[in-house]
């Protein structure tokens, strides 16, 4: 099951089951099923304070992910700041829609195992990204 909840900000305009055919096939090109996963779109001060209370990270971030995956079945919450997605596709000159669609795949690709510490994992995440808003 995917769902789209809110904390302290609006829900975007989402076709929410397009979006969930979307997930669950991007998925299986990775060999795996779509379990529970929730989407929670906040504003930028709630996810500070996810990032400084379960990450010890003390900055504003677009996507926060909580990975429950028991293989194959993906699971998780995906913390988004709608605030900073905003922010993000005014800077890179994208529409909110595109940006807000590239923050909810990230949050499924980590699901499936894909990182993104390192310029080379960075480089990879954003190519297959790309993939995935490709077949939206």
């Amino acid at each position: 099951m995917i769902r789209f909840l809110t904390d302290n900000t609006e829900m975007p305009a989402l076709d929410e089951q397009k979006l969930r055919r979307w997930i669950t096939s991007v998925a299986a090109d990775y060999g795996k099923h779509v379990g529970n996963i929730t989407y929670i779109f906040c504003d930028d001060e709630k996810i500070l304070s996810v990032n400084r209370e379960f990450l010890g990270h003390d900055y504003y971030t677009d996507v926060i992910t909580f990975d429950y995956s028991c293989f194959p079945t993906i699971s998780g919450d995906i913390f988004i700041s709608i605030d900073t997605v905003r922010s993000n596709a005014e800077q890179v000159g994208a529409e909110f829609a595109d940006e807000l669609h590239r923050i909810i795949i990230h949050g499924v690709l980590h699901l499936t195992g894909q990182g993104d510490k390192t310029p080379e994992t960075h480089a990879e995440m954003t190519r297959k990204e790309n993939l995935a808003l490709h077949k939206l």
